[in-house]
């Protein structure tokens, strides 16, 4: 049985041109095999859909999701995407591509684990905008977790929950022998049309156990990263400013992890860290002198210890719904 439609609306980034609706209050296609949420996603006219408990993706079998827009995929309480290929060209789990208004919430999305093979990540985000990615938790992805690349806009990714609970293989051909790297916003330094794209807003998120970096780690864009908690003892960096990016870092706790905030090259644009708690950490924790942008939209910010607690509580990061629902923030 379809779960009720959410009421809320996006927050953050996915808040501006025009808003992130995906498919609105339409009538679920309920899921429950590979081949029915392979239809269901590459079939335009579906609007809504609800994936209901484990679905296998075969070997090879990553998901194309291209050229559509208003669309909602969500799952029903434990609903999960599973891949165990952890092969350059078959990993991953959906691949979405010049997609617009689309809403992801609710689902876990577990990988075959960490292999550094220039692979794929278990959700990339490519040449899209007004994505609202809510409520998701992504697990041992193969390249990474989550990705968004290629002039992707007005993104936000909001209490969901990045982890490692694979050991990573060594002596991957692509020279890490460990690639547990969560979020790679940006696919270059010299993608240089993603300049004044990537405007993403990752709010009340967790990077938690076995993480190892890219926490994000940002290119070009205008990056909100707001009332999160990170606590991976894995880690080797955190948030990461890399070539061009402009990185407002708040309200956030940082607990028992390596270089909270990693200034890399020092050729980001702007790099502020503000109101954050950092406890146990070693590295950096502070911006590059330089004030970062000032969001065009306005939500309650939280104290760094109240985020904590709404991130780790009930309802909080990871596929903590029943459904189609969500929380405010």
């Amino acid at each position: 049985m379809a779960a009720v439609a959410a009421t809320c609306s996006a927050q953050g980034w996915a808040s501006q041109n025009g808003g992130t609706t995906g498919g609105g209050t339409a009538t679920a296609t309920v899921v429950t095999t590979y081949a029915a949420l392979k239809t269901a996603i590459q079939n335009s006219s579906v609007k809504m859909i609800q994936v209901n408990g484990t679905i296998t993706i075969p070997a090879a079998g990553r998901i194309s999701f291209q050229d559509q827009s208003g669309k909602t995929i969500y799952g029903s309480s434990g609903a999960k995407l599973v891949s165990a290929d952890q092969t350059a060209s078959g990993s991953g789990i959906i691949y979405m591509k010049r997609c617009n208004n689309i809403i992801i919430r609710n689902l876990i999305f577990e990988g075959a684990g960490a292999y550094d093979v220039d692979g794929n990540d278990n959700l990339t985000v490519d040449a899209c905008n007004n994505v609202w990615v809510d409520h998701c938790e992504f697990r041992d992805g193969v390249d990474g977790n989550f990705d968004i690349k290629n002039v992707s806009d007005y993104i936000t990714v909001s209490y969901c929950k990045f982890t490692y609970l694979k050991a990573p293989k060594p002596d991957g051909p692509g020279g890490s022998d460990d690639h547990r790297f969560a979020n790679l916003i940006g696919s270059g330094d010299g993608a240089t049309a993603d300049r004044t794209h990537l405007n993403i807003t990752f709010v009340r998120c967790w990077w938690a156990a076995g993480c190892k970096g890219r926490m994000p780690r940002v290119r070009f864009g205008k990056v909100h990263v707001v009332n999160n908690y990170f606590n991976s003892t894995a880690s080797s960096n955190c948030v990461q400013a890399g070539f061009e990016a402009n990185l407002l870092v708040e309200g956030n706790t940082f607990e028992n992890v390596t270089k909270p905030i990693d200034l890399m090259s020092n050729n980001s644009t702007a790099v502020q860290s503000k109101n954050n708690v950092f406890t146990n950490v070693s590295g950096n924790t502070s911006g590059n002198g330089v004030n970062a942008f000032t969001p065009p939209y306005s939500f309650t910010i939280l104290s760094a210890a109240a985020a904590k607690t709404a991130v780790t509580g009930s309802g909080g990061a990871g596929a903590t719904l029943s459904g189609n629902s969500c929380t405010s923030f």
